[in-house]
């Protein structure tokens, strides 16, 4: 069943709970309101475990869950290489994702076209080279703090966010039980210090917290088991593997586990080993292939990531790729990691290995952007450097990124820098 048809049936026989509760104003016959609403009850409970047993069970030889069995489907090959200038390589990574993701926030899932309504009425360009001046809603709080703080003039630090929370979330998991931490180990953390989780990691969250094993988090009650939540916890294990993909990758898997199957696991190996080759090659596309010796060859993105390569020579701006991604994924989730990750593609063959026109690029791309143009970021800021970013895209960081993580509400991005250069010297 898929995530949209699932979601649809759930929603329609809470509509008739909802019908149900209606009909009591009406004073309803009490047995007969009260039989009706269990046969409802008993309805979504065969539709959760429907979906529960379709993640257990539906993983083919094609497109495995387990570890060893995805190793035996993948080209493979990468060896570790040395990375050299590692602390400012991880700042621009750093630096770059942190500035995708704020540049995204305010435009999230938006329409290239309200996009560019927006970049008119401001009177930039579009896709935009500097941070918003204005936002939506400014009344509305995310993750926890007013909106205006991914306004340009108002912005003092990088602003609260899940693609920020994350990667901040994988060093303190790594400094606690080391580069071979383990599913159970993430979601022990977890349930200790991640106080609200959005899809597939609220469900996982809230599985934990209800007793469900780590390992088993990820498929009861479900339904977001392939969208982007696993990709954009990928960097950190990047950073932490500067060189070494397939480790970045086996460490990718062992966070993925617990909110992902299939695709949705293999987005955040493809990407964690991608960001560890960032550190030694010099070109995001480049990064992006050696990701993909690492994911299954049988695997739907694997395809979906060939068929990006092969018509990316034809791709000159962000509409002709938007448009060639839409056309091959009609109806596809906006979130979801496919579609998501050939835009991360495409807005690295865009961006030429500039941070600034690789964010962009992703932005005006849309889906979801805030992700994307972290992750792209992120590449193109471990190939550039720190020195190699415009400043505006840095300054109005101040050294400060802030988290909604219980007990560590902000970090310095230079100390974070040095912690994860120095997680590269343990094994």
């Amino acid at each position: 069943m898929s995530y949209i048809s699932y979601r649809e049936v759930i929603g329609k026989l809470q509509m008739l709970q909802e019908y149900s509760n209606l009909l009591t104003d009406y004073n309803c016959d009490e047995r007969q309101l009260s039989d009706f609403r269990d046969t409802v009850s008993k309805q979504i409970s065969a539709v959760q475990k429907h979906m529960d047993d379709l993640l257990l069970h539906s993983a083919d030889s094609n497109e495995p869950d387990d570890y060893n069995a995805i190793v035996s489907l993948i080209q493979g090959g990468n060896e570790k290489q040395p990375a050299e200038n590692l602390i400012p390589k991880i700042k621009g990574a750093l630096i770059g994702r942190f500035a995708g993701c704020t540049l995204g926030t305010p435009v999230e899932n938006w329409s290239v076209e309200n996009m560019q309504k927006k970049a008119e009425y401001e009177g930039g360009s579009f896709p935009p080279t500097d941070y918003w001046k204005t936002v939506g809603e400014p009344w509305r709080t995310h993750y926890g703090e007013t909106w205006l703080t991914a306004q340009r003039d108002l912005m003092c630090g990088v602003p609260r966010d899940d693609d920020v929370t994350y990667t901040l979330m994988s060093l303190l998991i790594m400094e606690r039980y080391g580069k071979s931490f383990t599913t159970d180990d993430v979601g022990a953390f977890w349930k200790e210090y991640l106080p609200m989780a959005c899809t597939a990691e609220e469900m996982a969250l809230d599985n934990l917290r209800k007793g469900v094993p780590a390992k088993q988090a990820a498929v009861h009650n479900n339904p977001y088991a392939n969208l982007i939540g696993a990709l954009i916890r990928a960097d950190g294990f990047g950073y932490a593997n500067a060189g070494d993909p397939h480790a970045a990758a086996k460490a990718a898997y062992n966070d993925a586990f617990l909110t992902h199957r299939r695709d949705g696991i293999y987005g955040e190996m493809l990407f964690a080993a991608a960001i560890a080759a960032a550190f030694t090659c010099d070109d995001g596309v480049e990064a992006v292939k050696t990701g993909m010796r690492e994911i299954p060859l049988t695997s739907k993105l694997y395809e979906a990531m060939q068929w990006t390569l092969s018509v990316l020579p034809g791709i000159g701006d962000i509409y002709t790729g938007r448009k060639l991604v839409d056309e091959k994924f009609p109806g596809m989730h906006c979130v979801h990691t496919i579609n998501n990750a050939c835009l991360i593609l495409i807005a690295l063959h865009l961006g030429q290995n500039d941070v600034g026109k690789t964010i962009s690029a992703a932005i005006g791309l849309g889906l979801d952007n805030d992700c994307t143009a972290a992750t792209a970021g992120s590449i193109a800021g471990a190939i550039a450097g720190e020195e190699k970013i415009q400043p505006h895209w840095s300054a109005p960081f101040n050294d400060r990124v802030r988290t909604y993580i219980n007990g560590y509400p902000e970090f310095s991005i230079d100390d974070v820098a040095r912690r994860f250069a120095k997680l590269n010297k343990l094994r």
